[in-house]
């Protein structure tokens, strides 16, 4: 299956996984070779011999990228995410030349998931064209059991600790890539900071955290729960409506001060990996304050999604993956960007006011199925950050990576290899 295969892998996650990765598909007979753009992507590419540095200006990728494909006959690449600029130029590229895209994200299914597929990921899934009738009719080639949902983060502290090391190269060791920019706003010194002080403050956070969560889970009022997003995340910057994360504040503070019955209660629950580059619970108290409900909404900083949910009456966010944990409990959801789970069936599709007042409930027999058909495709158990779940997403993903269809399309014709789902074991 891997003979005369080229691989040219991109910018992966933060870490060894891409390293580890390749050395696989080597194993297996394939050619690989990894493209870095800044002393992080060096560190973390174990294989000097396949390793290409890109010094020039970013203006000059088009060409070194073509001319890349031409010199060493790559027949696939590999990217993580595929809306930084020099991976959408590549894809752009490999799709014309009929190259093989491979995108590995954040799982859709967090933690213990993470999504493979090919072309694009995100609002640029083939899920954003698929029905669930069409999943269903998939679905009948398989008899995969529900997994039950995961109720906490995988592997945050790995996740933050390589990111921090990721910019800590960037940011020392960078002299050889001097016309290197980062896909993100921020300088690197600004990011590094921030993942360093996230890494100390988690301690102090923590405990926070359980305060908040105690005084919500004790206060005895209806609530309604608002999941937050990075502002700077993918997600949030390609596929969704909103400028800024304040504007998205806004219209959840004022859809709430106008809909929702006077007792209850407003909790916006921060990303994991929020790192303050935007005040969000500055914002957050302004905004009540202006709206005249200060005294019924709440701020409380990542944490468990499970134990917010106990008691959630609904779910508002503007395209975040924690809302499967809360379509999976059957609660009423409010989305505002691109996600692959918007399907009419089990997302609201009310006027905001009125989705605090009287929420619809989901179909939950249809999400479910929908569900199913992510475990059997795209879904892969594992992740990128903790060597436990590095194991086992390369135990599944090479052979899938390997195959002549993408995951959806080999569940429709029958040909998925079958897959051991995880299960929690306490």
């Amino acid at each position: 299956m891997a003979k005369n295969r080229v691989f040219l892998f991109l910018q992966g996650p933060h870490g060894p996984f891409f390293h580890r990765l390749g050395r696989m598909l080597r194993l297996a007979g394939a050619e690989v070779w990894r493209v870095g753009f800044n002393a992080g992507d060096r560190a973390f590419w174990f294989h000097p011999d396949s390793y290409i540095p890109f010094h020039d200006r970013p203006g000059a990728w088009g060409r070194r990228f073509a001319e890349l494909v031409r010199e060493k006959n790559v027949t696939d690449i590999v990217l993580y995410g595929d809306v930084r600029d020099i991976h959408a130029e590549a894809i752009r590229q490999a799709r014309e030349m009929g190259l093989a895209v491979h995108v590995f994200e954040e799982g859709y299914i967090r933690p213990y998931w993470v999504t493979y597929e090919r072309e694009g990921a995100n609002g640029h899934s083939r899920l954003m064209e698929m029905t669930v009738g069409e999943m269903r009719k998939a679905l009948e080639q398989s008899d995969l059991d529900t997994a039950l949902p995961p109720a906490r983060w995988g592997d945050t502290r790995q996740h933050v600790f390589y990111g921090a090391l990721y910019h800590w190269f960037v940011m020392f060791l960078n002299r050889a890539y001097r016309h290197f920019e980062p896909h993100r706003s921020l300088s690197v010194t600004r990011e590094f900071r921030l993942y360093l002080k996230r890494l100390l403050l988690m301690p102090a956070h923590g405990l926070e955290r359980w305060f908040a969560t105690l005084r919500i889970r004790h206060g005895g009022f209806p609530y309604h729960l608002a999941l937050l997003q990075l502002e700077h995340d993918a997600s949030f910057q390609a596929h969704s409506p909103f400028a800024t994360m304040t504007d998205f504040l806004d219209l959840v503070i004022r859809g709430f001060a106008e809909g929702a019955p006077r007792h209850h209660h407003l909790v916006f629950k921060a990303h994991p990996l929020e790192d303050g580059r935007v005040p969000v619970r500055r914002e957050i108290r302004r905004l009540a304050r202006d709206a005249g409900v200060t005294d019924r909404v709440h701020f409380v900083r990542g944490g468990k999604l499970a134990q917010l949910l106990a008691d959630a009456r609904t779910a508002v966010t503007v395209n975040s993956t924690a809302a499967q944990q809360v379509l999976f409990r059957g609660i009423p959801l409010k989305t505002f960007g691109s996600a692959v789970y918007a399907k009419p069936e089990f997302v609201s599709t009310q006027p905001l006011p009125e989705f605090f007042a009287t929420p619809a409930r989901p179909d939950r027999k249809a999400y479910r199925d929908y569900r199913r058909y992510l475990l059997e495709t795209s879904q892969v158990a594992g992740g990128f950050y903790s060597s436990r779940a590095r194991r086992q997403l390369l135990r599944q993903v090479v052979d899938m990576m390997l195959a002549p269809e993408d995951p959806y399309d080999a569940l429709k014709s029958g040909t998925a290899t079958p897959r051991q789902q995880l299960r929690v074991v306490r």
